[in-house]
């Protein structure tokens, strides 16, 4: 079939590109390496937005959240990953989590099955001359990597991103975890286990002293990005650390004491059917023999049984601010545009949130149009600004969406009431760009 436009990566800003062209009436062709003959290290199929690490979209709160803000922006947007988050959504308090297959198979159903676009699986390791969207995401093919590489004059950046453990519900001792959500906030939907001083004190030295996985000579300087660090890492920072991170007990209170526990791990539903459960915030290069070990001293965990335990992946990324334009392109050559977590975003929702805007403005270019920029007052706006230009080229790290991303507010506010002024200035910003750029809606 001919096409308007080549979409690289079949990941979530792959699938949301795609699905925003090919629903503007643009020909797609969709090249994805799982289920030709390749895949990577960190995905187990060759479904589209295969989520590899976290079932979580994170907070849903569009009121006091910028995540949940720019959830509702791509909602409005007419999102395909948003609105297969939604039809499969799984208990997570105010936060969007997802049973993660069923996720995966609705976005792949989708595109799968749209007119306006073709599937091809293969590999691709060069740069086409094309108009092309490039979302290869951060285990980006060798070849391509070097041909990107080759192209910008750029070492691609790196880091390591870890994978949290998964367990089975009927394998966690509920005579000493119970259900709950911190501060009773959108119902029971966590299962807490409890640690007391001793017991806390104890799994943190295992962490310590556990057996990591070894890296490559090559791999041994690349840093981790703070936002997903292992818990190990976290644990030799100091005793402290993990109490006051992924660990902290405050607001859950133990219905068999009454009280906060002194340190707690938290299990969130992983699936529809409430089967698995992920390890909040329990990313870690562990070996697997050892997670289960040290895991299981965890009270309630004793007869874990892991559907899946953690690993390890490398994570590249390229120097956007130096190398894309305001609109994703590349500047060297512009008929490639970049999406996803390859032009240093970071979260899942960041990354199709990326692959959305980057088909906006191939769109309106394939029509001979324009399409203004979004205001950096905006969720997607202020992204889309950290990555093409104002974030510092030097010291360049991946990001998540934040409030900090958007220009300050022009008046003081209580900070109670700040986060909701950050939103209620977003949604007016946002409603106003939609309204001036109606010409590249979908039809």
């Amino acid at each position: 079939m001919p096409f308007d436009i080549h979409i690289i990566g079949g990941g979530l800003a792959g699938s949301e590109a795609a699905w925003q062209l090919a629903e503007a009436g643009l020909k797609v062709r969709l090249s994805e390496m799982r289920g030709g003959g390749d895949t990577t290290p960190a995905h187990e199929t060759d479904r589209f937005a295969e989520m590899v690490c976290s079932n979580s979209f994170r907070s849903d709160d569009a009121e006091n959240n910028a995540v949940g803000l720019l959830h509702q922006e791509m909602r409005t947007l007419g999102s395909l990953i948003m609105r297969s988050a939604d039809q499969h959504r799984v208990p997570a308090g105010s936060a969007l989590a997802v049973d993660r297959d069923a996720f995966a198979l609705e976005v792949t159903r989708a595109i799968a099955g749209h007119p306006n676009i073709i599937v091809v699986r293969e590999r691709v390791d060069a740069l086409p001359g094309h108009p092309t969207i490039l979302a290869t995401g951060p285990l980006t093919g060798s070849k391509l990597a070097e041909a990107i590489a080759a192209e910008t004059g750029q070492g691609a950046l790196a880091f390591f991103d870890a994978i949290a453990p998964i367990i089975h519900r009927d394998s966690v001792d509920m005579d000493i975890c119970w259900m709950a959500a911190r501060w009773d906030k959108g119902g029971k939907d966590y299962i807490n286990c409890p640690l007391d001083k001793e017991q806390y004190e104890a799994f943190v030295q295992a962490l310590r002293d556990g057996e990591k996985t070894e890296f490559k000579d090559w791999e041994k300087d690349t840093p981790y990005f703070e936002g997903c660090m292992p818990i190990e890492v976290m644990a030799e920072r100091g005793v402290e650390t993990l109490r006051f991170g992924p660990m902290k007990g405050v607001g859950l209170d133990n219905p068999r004491t009454g009280r906060w526990p002194y340190a707690v791990v938290q299990l969130r539903q992983d699936n529809a059917l409430g089967t698995l459960w992920n390890m909040v915030g329990f990313q870690t290069k562990l070996k697997h023999g050892e997670q289960v070990r040290i895991f299981r001293t965890i009270p309630g965990l004793e007869n874990a049984e892991f559907a899946r335990l953690g690993g390890i992946h490398r994570n590249s990324f390229i120097n956007s601010p130096r190398l894309l334009d305001e609109q994703l392109r590349l500047n060297s050559k512009p008929n490639i545009r970049f999406a996803g977590q390859i032009t240093g975003c970071e979260g899942y929702v960041e990354s199709a949130a990326v692959g959305l805007i980057a088909a906006r403005f191939a769109t309106a270019e394939l029509r001979g149009e324009t399409l203004p920029p979004l205001p950096t007052e905006t969720a997607i706006g202020a992204l889309l600004n950290h990555i093409t230009g104002g974030a510092d080229e030097e010291s360049f790290q991946p990001m998540n969406v934040n409030f900090g991303l958007m220009p300050p507010l022009p008046e003081r506010f209580r900070k109670a009431d700040r986060k909701k002024a950050y939103t209620d200035r977003a949604r007016e910003r946002f409603a106003a760009w939609q309204a001036g750029q109606r010409a590249v809606e979908p039809v």
